[in-house]
């Protein structure tokens, strides 16, 4: 029962980084590895503003606020040096890694002796409180006419400039958001294990896409859902997987590994689905988007 409450509490956290990743990954398209650098960066600046006496609650957004400037720097590596997104989200990656060896000067920092915003009640309910106000903002914001535009410029680029806005623009307000997401969810694991250290933010978005993918698993095509909801669901869904693994025996240094299966065998499953759908002439997925589509249909899609 502890496993199970942990591997919960556990995926909560993850589905916060899960909704981060959501926005570059689903929305504008594009591949952020910067992720693997901005996670282990909110842990570390939790733990340099708690130990500076500041409030955990105060420590916990300031993490998030200052984790989407990682965001900040991946987009003015592609818009301003032209450098391709993939490789400019690796190149903030490498330049974290220094950054949180520089904020407290070593690779592990306890945190046991400092408060955490998870002594205001119960670990699970201060969770999901989090996690579903995250997942409120987010959805309003998608509704919003810059989330519009968000949206948009990922699926349709030709679109957005027809409109005389700059894709750049909204690129640069989703890899913020997006990262700041990732910091908030690094304070948050910091905080729920006690100890921040380097190598956490190894492999993470291996998780953060393990989330999404067995989230769109989950009755895809239903409107009561929001792709935020099913990416939270997902994430936990991971979680609990990863815990009966270990729970049945399983080492945890095969733990990485098994982690891959999983994301290969929701691919898998999701692929094999949508061929037999088709092929059973029963749909054909989403509908490709055309400039003369209004923006508005996007966001349905979210």
């Amino acid at each position: 029962m502890k496993l199970l409450l942990t591997s919960v509490e556990q995926g909560l956290i993850f589905g916060i980084l899960a909704m981060g990743v959501f926005i570059t990954y689903k929305i504008l398209d594009m591949a952020d590895l910067s992720v693997e650098g901005t996670f282990p960066f909110g842990a570390f600046l939790f733990a340099k503003f708690i130990s500076l006496g500041i409030n955990p609650i105060l420590s916990t957004l300031l993490a998030c606020l200052f984790g989407s400037l990682a965001g900040l720097l991946t987009t003015l590596l592609f818009t301003q040096l032209k450098i391709r997104p993939i490789l400019a989200g690796i190149l903030t990656m490498t330049i974290l890694y220094s950054v949180n060896l520089k904020i407290n000067g070593r690779s592990n920092i306890p945190l046991f002796d400092y408060d955490s915003v998870f002594d205001l009640g119960s670990t699970l309910l201060v969770l999901i409180i989090i996690a579903l106000l995250v997942k409120v903002l987010l959805d309003l914001f998608l509704k919003t006419e810059t989330g519009y535009l968000l949206i948009a410029t990922g699926d349709n680029e030709a679109l957005v400039k027809s409109l005389g806005e700059n894709c750049n623009k909204y690129k640069l307000i989703g890899l913020m958001i997006a990262n700041g997401l990732v910091a908030l969810s690094g304070a948050l694991m910091a905080q729920h294990q006690g100890f921040v250290d380097i190598t956490m933010g190894a492999s993470i978005i291996v998780v953060a896409l393990a989330s999404i993918i067995i989230g769109d698993t989950i009755k895809k095509k239903s409107s009561l859902l929001k792709s935020t909801t099913r990416v939270i669901i997902g994430a936990i869904i991971y979680k609990i997987i990863g815990g009966i693994a270990i729970d049945l025996g399983l080492n945890p240094d095969d733990l990485k590994a098994v982690n891959a299966f999983i994301v290969i065998a929701f691919i898998a499953y999701n692929n094999v689905a949508l061929d037999l759908f088709k092929f059973n002439g029963k749909g054909g997925g989403v509908k490709n988007v055309t400039n003369t589509q209004p923006v508005q249909e996007l966001q349905q899609r979210y």
